[in-house]
């Protein structure tokens, strides 16, 4: 920028210091003696040169009024501040640009940027660093200085350029009134860290989908997945990895920023994805505080663990079933059967092959959760099958401390085993033939017109060991024995008497049971 009709500015000569302001002049248009016009040519900016004018290329024979006499010799200690051209538009360096660049800044988009403001001698005018929080505008519709509004066309999220501006499109004649003089180049180094524009909408980038996904999430469904979260810029701001933990929401139903319900739809379990929300579908122009600033675009790496409706039961899919099946499991029977048990994404759980027995329980009688209930029914011995259990029919929102988190949909591999018939449904004990119909003195051995608590026992006992009776499998038979014994103690008095004594028969229904 050395042509000969350059406006020199901040051509800081004596006089320049005693006022506390620059001089400014074009250079060759004869705003300045022949001398300086020709000192100033191809100077830089910073340089400082002494310059010897002879008279006849100062103000020669006549002088200058009571200051300069006729035929001196003058000498200036000339510093550069500033130089531009009328012609001069904006100039930009860039010095940093990112390996990837998806989108680059539009007219009407919204920017967040860092800057340092300097003139063009270094002198730093002003830094958003130093406020400790970037500067957020619109770009290309007149929110800035000419010149920085086309300055920032272009830029990618990571970029670092210089913005070097003319007065004619800075702050022109009259500076700012404070820290930038009148007729000042402005150079500003920038950052940019985010962009959105108020018409976007989630980005959705699949980073890894399953081969097998036989179910996509949708609105009312609540989804347990973990995240990391982080700014345009990379920065980092959030993750439930590092509290061990998935987050568990919702989805559809306004649990969670709008950006992110919209974005957690559509998705399959095991899947990996990038979401990148703009601030009005996230957190808005106030931010979260100190986590979040204010306009800010947001990205979230999601991996999707499991999902489940409130409304699903348990999932059956027989993956082995013996050609004869002619008895099937019922509520009542002791079922014997082997499991492998995992979570959606593969974690195990448990399995009766780590213990080398099976896991039996009675059908019907609570004793496992309700889904596996679901699961053994109507199986047959030697049948395999798959169950997905959903967590209100699993364990719950509490899920098990330190084995299944809490909303965690189960899965099982189960075997049918064994399986012992039940006695039908509100019975624990039937006899298999014919009884006495003196039942009460056969039981009576001592003849005391009274059973103890050993007499019954030992007689029930008796009956089941000689295959006369039945008790139900899968409970112990003592307490089945004691319950027996209390529901014909009528008094309470630790005894029955004949008059207690009533089969049931004679109490309701007709069947043979005490």
């Amino acid at each position: 920028m050395k042509p000969k009709n350059d406006y020199f500015f901040n051509d800081k000569h004596k006089t320049g210091y005693d006022r506390g302001s620059s001089y400014n002049v074009f250079v060759g248009k004869k705003q300045l003696i022949e001398g300086m016009d020709k000192a100033l040519v191809g100077m830089c900016v910073n340089e400082r040169r002494l310059v010897k004018v002879p008279p006849h290329l100062a103000y020669g024979k006549k002088g200058y009024g009571t200051i300069i006499p006729p035929d001196s010799i003058l000498h200036f200690d000339v510093l550069l501040l500033d130089v531009w051209n009328p012609e001069d538009g904006v100039q930009i360096n860039t010095y940093h640009t990112p390996s990837v660049c998806d989108r680059k800044v539009e007219v009407s988009d919204y920017v967040r940027y860092h800057y340092n403001g300097t003139l063009l001698d270094g002198t730093l005018f002003d830094s958003s660093h130093t406020r400790l929080r970037t500067y957020d505008t619109y770009v290309g519709i007149g929110w800035l200085i000419a010149g920085m509004d086309q300055g920032l066309l272009g830029m990618c999220v990571g970029e670092r350029r210089i913005i070097t501006l003319p007065p004619s499109l800075g702050y022109g004649e009259n500076g700012d009134g404070s820290d930038i003089p009148g007729q000042a180049s402005l150079v500003f180094d920038v950052v940019l860290l985010d962009l959105h524009n108020p018409k976007d909408q989630i980005t959705v980038t699949n980073q890894q989908v399953p081969e097998s996904c036989t179910r996509k999430t949708i609105a009312g469904d609540f989804v347990r997945y973990h995240y990391n979260g982080s700014l345009l810029d990379g920065t980092f701001f959030d993750s439930s990895y590092s509290r061990n933990r998935t987050y568990d929401t919702y989805v559809g139903q306004g649990y969670v920023i709008a950006g992110m319900d919209e974005g957690l739809l559509g998705v399959c379990v095991g899947e990996r994805r990038t979401i990148t929300i703009p601030p009005h579908l996230a957190y808005g122009e106030e931010g979260t505080g100190s986590t979040i600033p204010g306009s800010a675009v947001l990205v979230f790496d999601v991996h999707i663990i499991d999902f489940h409706n409130p409304s699903d039961n348990t999932k059956v899919t027989v993956t082995f079933k013996p050609e004869e099946c002619d008895k099937q499991t019922k509520k009542g029977d002791f079922v014997k059967y082997h499991y492998n048990a995992s979570l959606m994404d593969g974690t195990h759980i448990d399995s009766t092959f780590d213990y080398g027995k099976t896991y039996n329980i009675v059908l019907g009688a609570n004793q496992v959760v309700p889904g596996m209930e679901d699961g053994l029914m109507e199986m047959c011995v030697g049948e395999k099958r798959h169950l997905v259990i959903p967590p209100h029919l699993g364990y719950g929102e509490r899920g098990v401390t330190g084995e299944v988190p809490g909303s965690a949909v189960l899965l099982f591999d189960i075997e049918l085993v064994d399986v012992e018939e039940g006695l039908p449904e509100g019975y624990m004990f039937i006899w298999n033939e014919d009884v006495s119909p003196d039942l009460f003195a056969v039981i009576d051995k001592d003849q005391n017109q009274a059973l103890e608590p050993s007499e019954f026992t030992d007689y029930i006992m008796q009956q089941v060991n000689e295959g006369k009776g039945r008790l139900a499998p899968g409970f112990d038979p003592y307490r089945i024995i004691d319950n027996m014994f209390t529901n014909q103690d009528r008094n309470g008095d630790g005894k029955i008497t004949e008059a207690e004594f009533k089969l049931k028969a004679d109490e309701a229904a007709a069947h043979d049971e005490l």
